[in-house]
């Protein structure tokens, strides 16, 4: 079932959704937009537009199944963030050294597009803001609670998910970490993220630098 046009039509959306949800911004709040790169970031521009709110992103990276990359064991994200699915690990039979030579592999790729993104830009400050990340969907979930957990111990005051699509299971396990989701559909069988759009290119790393360097002109 397709349910978008493409990354842009979901962004405005869900920005539409979010903006709803969050109402005017307070005199003192201070709100951020993540964008989980690389998808995330062309659907998160229209929310953080939406909600008067600068626009950054979250590098997080999947670790991925060996043999099954696209299967996630698990999730690493920017400051030594690391979320593993150990009954995945069982299941696969995967060995404490595979999964370190993974991580390790991953950690190198996750500062390679942090430097890539944002260059010499430091990172946002987050403690005391409203955060809301972005995806272009959701599948199993391990990346973004990989994220959230890693905005929770930045100190985020207020953390708020924010997604055109994923499977309902996922959504109500998200919503016991975050304070709140916003999940524009569920759809049932749910096999991938790209079956909610009927033009779901790569998105490149130039195009997200782009992005955010709009953003930041703007």
């Amino acid at each position: 079932m397709t349910t978008f046009q493409n990354r842009d039509e979901a962004g405005r959306k869900l920005a539409e959704e979010v903006r709803s949800r969050l109402g005017p911004r307070g005199e003192d709040e201070r709100r951020i937009v993540l964008g989980l790169p690389r998808g995330g970031v062309p659907v998160a521009l229209p929310v953080a537009e939406a909600i008067d709110a600068s626009l950054d992103v979250l590098v997080v990276r999947k670790l991925g199944a060996p043999g099954h990359e696209e299967y996630a064991m698990g999730a690493i994200a920017s400051g030594g963030i690391e979320v593993v699915d150990e009954s995945v690990l069982g299941r696969l039979g995967v060995e404490q050294d595979q999964l370190d030579r993974i991580v390790e592999r991953e950690r190198a790729e996750l500062k390679r597009r942090e430097q890539r993104f944002r260059g010499d830009r430091a990172s946002p400050e987050l403690g005391g803001a409203t955060v809301v990340l972005v995806d272009d969907g959701i599948a199993t979930g391990s990346t973004m609670q990989a994220a959230l957990d890693a905005v929770r111990k930045a100190g985020a005051e207020r953390i708020v998910i924010a997604v055109p699509l994923a499977p309902h299971d996922t959504v109500q396990r998200l919503e016991r970490s975050a304070d709140e989701v916003v999940c524009l559909t569920t759809p049932s069988p749910f096999f991938a993220v790209g079956q909610g759009y009927r033009d779901f290119p790569q998105v490149q790393d130039d195009e997200v630098a782009e992005m955010l360097q709009r953003s930041e002109r703007a």
